[in-house]
């Protein structure tokens, strides 16, 4: 079984409760979930350390998420055990700041992951914000129980695509209309970690309001830079 699996927690030092922060309505973290539902899965978890379980469970439960809670600093150790209690073949990973996932692209990475059996895929080149990972649970679990550096267990999949050697990796350019092709690369910013993100994500979500959530990657490109000029 493939799972989207999600991971978002409460304390952000740059913006304390981001997860919360309502965007048109909804929190944010309702707002990742909803975009991820456009991307064929058999389980969709929502997975947190426990101190945010109460705050998420109803959120998860409305997006037709499972909720499961897990260590809050050692992030890979979520995922693995995750993996392990809902039986988990490859994982879609996703993370909680990115209300703007180009959904079309990461329907076509995990499918590109999937049929040469990669261990790790990740597209590169695309806006900041805009991707997912695809991994093995095999290959997931195997830095589990190997990875030893906190950098490594608390972003989950250094130790994969550091480790070409023992992994099979599947790490291409994105296709062209994907890739951020702003006058400063890599100045596309989707993601939110500061309020001045948040801010600009409000403006582009209010833009995006009435675009379909399924093909959606140029769409959110063309708009961001007909708004902020990048």
């Amino acid at each position: 079984m493939t799972a989207i699996i999600l991971q978002a927690r409460l304390d952000s030092s740059r913006l304390p409760e981001k997860a919360l922060l309502l965007l048109d309505g909804k929190p944010l973290v309702f707002r990742v979930m909803e975009a991820l539902n456009e991307i064929p899965s058999g389980l969709r978890i929502l997975a947190c350390p426990e101190d945010s379980l109460s705050s998420f469970s109803p959120l998860a439960r409305e997006a037709g998420f499972q909720i499961f809670a897990g260590p809050k600093e050692d992030v890979l150790e979520r995922y693995c055990q995750a993996v392990n209690h809902f039986s988990v073949k490859r994982v879609i990973r996703a993370t909680g700041d990115n209300p703007f996932v180009f959904t079309d692209a990461a329907v076509s990475i995990n499918a590109e992951a999937a049929a040469i059996n990669a261990d790790y895929a990740g597209y590169g080149g695309l806006p900041y914000g805009a991707g997912v990972e695809s991994v093995s649970a095999a290959a997931l679990l195997r830095a589990g129980k190997e990875a030893s550096s906190p950098f490594e267990r608390e972003h989950v999949c250094p130790y994969l695509y550091n480790h070409g050697e023992l992994f099979r990796l599947h790490r291409p350019l994105a296709p062209v209309r994907w890739q951020d092709f702003s006058l400063k690369s890599g100045s596309m910013r989707l993601t939110v970690d500061t309020r001045e993100d948040f801010d600009r994500a409000a403006e582009l979500y209010a833009a995006l309001k009435n675009e379909p959530l399924r093909s959606r990657g140029m769409t959110i490109i063309r708009r961001y830079t007909e708004i902020f000029g990048q």
